[in-house]
């Protein structure tokens, strides 16, 4: 196994964590809100509603801060390792296992974890064996 040293950010990754852990923290302070991603994006497909702007907002901004940082430092080489079939078919497995497990990593990962909620323990433990079965799967036995 090779380390890409090169590809070692830590204080690029503590700096990200902080700002995420800082959002979060401001919107369930400051609107009493979860910061998952999926139940944000989720309530932007209901009709109105007086929750709309703060979730475009904080959709632009999750769209918007990359690009912004872009114009800093030049945006990390995107190198996908698989086909766009198959990147479809993880994107709506993911979707559905949003759905099932009433929240998304972000929600339940972040958010939930802090607030020490038992439910949000145990699908965030089912995220991270799934990923770890997945990895060894690809990587070991179908030899990906």
């Amino acid at each position: 196994m090779n380390i890409a040293w090169d590809a070692f950010t830590p204080w690029a990754s503590l700096a990200g964590g902080a700002l995420i852990g800082l959002s979060a923290a401001l919107l369930i302070l400051g609107s009493g809100r979860v910061a998952g991603i999926s139940g944000i994006v989720g309530g932007l497909l209901k009709p109105g509603g007086p929750e709309l702007p703060w979730r475009l907002a904080f959709l632009v901004g999750l769209i918007g801060a990359p690009l912004v940082w872009g114009l800093f430092a030049a945006p990390p080489e995107a190198q996908p390792v698989a086909g766009t079939g198959t990147l479809v078919l993880a994107g709506l497995l993911v979707g559905v296992g949003t759905r099932y497990g009433a929240g998304c990593t972000s929600g339940h990962g972040v958010c939930g974890l802090s607030r020490l909620s038992p439910r949000s323990l145990v699908a965030t433990l089912s995220f991270m064996a799934a990923g770890f079965v997945t990895v060894y799967v690809v990587r070991h036995l179908i030899g990906g």
